[in-house]
């Protein structure tokens, strides 16, 4: 057994250089597509986080009245944390609204204009996060029915149908243009392979009147593909390796705020890529292969 795979990978050894510019071309196409499914890979990723992050922070925010009293504030904030939907519910009075937007200013360097003002003219709210950023529905209408209470209500929940109508435009084009680079490379190691096997056709038929099985004559050419698909791999990851350093600390900046690992996006990255190279060799030989020795 050994010793037939030692062969088989000789002969796709010496079938890659026999047919070297078909194989090249083959290779290079295959580090593009790679190139662009790495660079998809990150960019959803960032994205994906980025929607969790968001969805992390959506609430609910209802503005209480000034003259709702303390005790139907108090009945309201146990009604809504008592909702299956609800995950938290907080209680920001006048004073501590007016604290946290002179605290807001402040960070941003901009001048506080509430001091020009008689009365505090921030509302009392109450902060409802929610277990699912989408069912929000429930507490709204609550909400909005305790009209002696609750002034207006203001929820967030735009935001995430915006970001995550984003993110699907983007994976979805990305999916369509990864599929058609995908059959374009599928496409050269086909014919890459096919050729291949027309060269050797009168070697091939000798093999047959002899007793060669098809596996042993099918499986060179199985792993001349898969080394087209590792060594497009390799030169993906190398690529990718080379252009990291200067896009670190981008990254870094970009993701230290998102819910993203670094360490396990490269491993999964690079994990992706050998498996994406070699799997397209290997089903783009299996298919030239087949189709030949089915004559």
């Amino acid at each position: 057994m050994l010793s037939f795979i030692a062969f088989s990978l000789r002969r796709a050894w010496h079938g890659f250089w026999r047919n070297a510019v078909m194989s090249i071309a083959a290779t290079a196409t295959m580090v593009l597509m790679l190139v662009l499914l790495s660079t998809f890979f990150v960019v959803l990723s960032g994205l994906n986080a980025g929607l969790q992050f968001v969805e992390q922070k959506v609430e609910v925010v209802a503005e209480l009245r000034d003259d709702a009293p303390d005790l139907k504030v108090v009945q309201l904030q146990q009604d809504i944390a008592a909702l299956p939907e609800v995950a938290s519910v907080e209680y920001i009075d006048k004073p501590t609204a007016l604290a946290q937007f002179k605290q807001r200013m402040a960070q941003q360097g901009r001048e506080d204009l509430t001091q020009f003002l008689d009365s505090n003219p921030l509302p009392a709210t109450l902060n409802i996060k929610l277990k699912d950023p989408h069912q929000f529905g429930t507490v709204v209408q609550t909400l909005r029915a305790r009209t002696d209470v609750v002034a207006t209500v203001e929820e967030v929940q735009n935001l995430v149908d915006r970001v995550l109508t984003i993110t699907n435009l983007l994976r979805t084009g990305g999916l369509i243009l990864l599929g058609l680079v995908g059959l374009t490379v599928l496409f050269i190691i086909v014919n890459t392979i096919r050729l291949a096997v027309v060269a050797r056709a009168e070697e091939i038929e000798i093999m047959r009147l002899v007793g060669a099985s098809d596996a042993f004559i099918r499986w060179p050419f199985i792993f001349e593909g898969a080394l087209v698909g590792l060594l497009g791999a390799l030169i993906t990851l190398v690529l990718l390796a080379l252009g990291a350093a200067p896009l670190s600390n981008l990254m870094t900046r970009f993701f230290e705020i998102l819910p993203l690992e670094l360490g396990s996006l490269s491993r999964n990255l690079a994990v992706l890529v050998l498996a994406t190279g070699i799997g397209l060799g290997t089903i783009g030989s299996w298919v030239s292969v087949r189709s030949y020795l089915l004559k």
